[in-house]
């Protein structure tokens, strides 16, 4: 695995980084915090640009490049939080899309994705060890629909969304069903309060009845396209910590150098300039892991056991490592961190919010030590 940029690669994170940077005054997460959560200004751009569709096939209107390069503007967004339904309409709905749709789903799904349509991801079925934590969705089959009845907790960007991913309860197993909101009846989204920068809704089904070819997958088979869109969900997370503790490292030395205390910047004293250190190195850990992810659920057509052990694996240390970077960023900050007019807390916001997206850092270490036979 080389994690060197390719020329096209690199061109693609400064693109993003200029364009974000343009737009964080209307588009940051201070300038979104109410409406819907996004600039809809920002996603015409990132439309005219292709980002969504940078990772979709040419043949479905795509650019034609990969998971890695849709990553590199993951990071960017999480380095300008900017919030945005791209990582979750990329990760949770096209690459599952891709891999379990049939001919007809892939062209009219993909297409739509890839003009600017979003499609989130609304997990509300018990998992195969029986674990029924949290709302549930059941679908009851019928001779030519299923019908949705149940609630979803904690879904992104559901208020704006033009389709739900939705992973249902169907007898002993689950069932993943694309669900065209405009074509639908009795699914109401209602706003949940959250930490961090993305919108949440609880998605209410009421009695909603889907086509049987709305099925993504087979029918029983919703476990795998479950663990497939939380394996990319959990590796673009990745991406967004990594983008965010790059810029809180920028932060950290650039106040280290402009702060002066005793007549002489504060990064000159040696207990700051460990601070620095060790948040590099958590910034350099953090990327190279989590881009080993992204590589690995690139290069491979179906999740293996052990691709999954290396999202895991990234998703358990990006997400302490991230914090780890913001409470020492703070410390050498000082009192101006904690102010709301500076950026500092933001990025904690963040850290904590993404750090619990997917699963935290201790479920996925479990998982970890369940794949290598260790006790828990």
């Amino acid at each position: 695995m080389d994690l060197t940029l390719t020329p096209e690669q690199e061109l693609i994170q400064t693109t993003a980084r200029e364009v974000l940077r343009a737009n964080a005054a209307t588009a940051g997460v201070r300038a979104v915090r109410s409406g819907d959560g996004f600039s809809a200004g920002l996603w015409k751009d990132m439309i005219e640009l292709g980002w969504p569709g940078l990772s979709i096939p040419e043949e479905f209107g795509g650019v034609g490049e990969g998971f890695l390069e849709s990553c590199l503007l993951f990071e960017e967004l999480g380095a300008a939080q900017v919030p945005s339904p791209l990582p979750t309409t990329t990760a949770c709905a096209e690459m599952p899309i891709d891999r379990f749709g049939t001919d007809g789903q892939r062209a009219s799904w993909l297409t739509r994705l890839a003009s600017g349509g979003q499609v989130t991801y609304a997990p509300a079925a018990p998992r195969q060890d029986g674990d029924a934590a949290g709302p549930i969705v059941t679908a009851i089959a019928d001779t030519d629909h299923f019908t949705l009845i149940g609630t979803a907790d904690l879904v992104p960007f559901a208020a704006t969304a033009d389709g739900l991913l939705v992973v249902a309860r169907t007898g002993t197993g689950s069932t993943a069903f694309l669900v065209d909101v405009a074509q639908t009846t009795g699914i109401t989204a209602d706003s949940q309060p959250s930490i961090g920068p993305t919108p949440y809704c609880r998605v209410r089904f009421d009695d909603v009845t889907v086509p049987v070819d709305a099925v993504l997958g087979s029918a029983g088979g919703g476990h795998e396209v479950l663990e497939t869109a939380e394996a990319f969900g959990a590796a673009a997370a990745c991406a967004e910590m990594v983008g965010g503790a790059r810029r809180v490292l920028d932060m950290t030395v650039e106040h280290a150098c402009r702060r002066r205390q005793f007549g002489k910047p504060i990064g000159t004293f040696q207990a700051v300039q460990h601070h620095c250190a060790n948040i590099a190195i958590d910034v350099l850990t953090a990327r190279f892991i989590a881009y080993e992810a992204v590589w690995s659920l690139s290069s491979s057509p179906v999740l293996t056991d052990d691709t999954a052990m290396t999202v895991s694996s990234a998703k358990s240390w990006v997400s302490d490592a991230y914090q780890r970077v913001c409470a020492l960023g703070h410390q050498v900050h000082g009192a101006i961190g904690f102010t709301a007019e500076h950026d500092l807390h933001l990025y904690l916001l963040h850290a904590t919010s993404s750090a619990l997206a997917f699963g935290d850092a201790d479920t996925h270490l479990d998982r970890v030590a369940d794949a290598l036979g260790l006790p828990r």
